[in-house]
């Protein structure tokens, strides 16, 4: 069996072992967890502050310590998105939010997905570093309304429409921010000379 093939400064081995991006990793087991853990109020809160105290630990350590990595730009969203469909997903089946809540509480994913697919291919096609493609404070903001929509959901369903509308704008302004800020590090297409 062959080893995958990364473009240079894409995926490192070594890079996974690092504290932050350890710490990212951990929201996938967390995020099969969820499910079975929602049976009980208070293990669902100690998987939810599991995963956000994970979400801040491995940015804080990864500036902290220099330990800014292509594999953590790469690991650490997808973390996020695996983690927050197996919360929208537990909550549909459970039937705690209504159907339309899956854009309001996924608009940065919905939105960050193809962003992300988008500076994969641009940077690490070309060998460039993908570490750049990090947080924002938008991106901070929308987590910690997403947040607060789940805990609405659990614990106090009539704050939940507010909650989600709450979600879904800071998530598009989170996801629109991304976008802004990736497109303006793109290298502008040479203009053609004049015959």
């Amino acid at each position: 069996m062959t080893r995958p093939r990364f473009p240079p400064g894409f995926f490192s081995v070594e890079e996974l072992l690092l504290a932050p991006n350890v710490m990212s990793a951990l929201r996938l087991p967390l995020a099969a967890l969820f499910p079975f853990a929602s049976r009980s109020r208070g293990t669902t809160l100690a998987v939810l502050a599991a995963a956000g105290l994970t979400d801040v630990l491995d940015g804080w350590l990864a500036r902290r310590n220099g330990q800014v990595t292509a594999t953590g730009a790469v690991l650490d969203p997808v973390a996020d998105k695996v983690f927050a469909l197996s919360v929208v997903g537990t909550l549909i089946a459970q039937r705690r939010i209504p159907r339309w809540a899956i854009p309001a509480l996924l608009a940065r994913e919905i939105l960050e997905a193809p962003l992300l697919a988008w500076v994969l291919l641009r940077r690490g096609g070309r060998g460039e570093d993908v570490s750049e493609a990090r947080s924002n404070v938008p991106g901070k903001i929308a987590t910690a309304a997403q947040f607060a929509a789940v805990m609405a959901a659990l614990e106090a369903p009539a704050a939940l429409p507010p909650a989600l509308v709450c979600a879904a704008v800071t998530g598009t302004i989170a996801g629109v921010a991304y976008w802004v800020r990736e497109l303006g590090r793109a290298p502008s297409s040479p203009t053609p000379r004049a015959a």
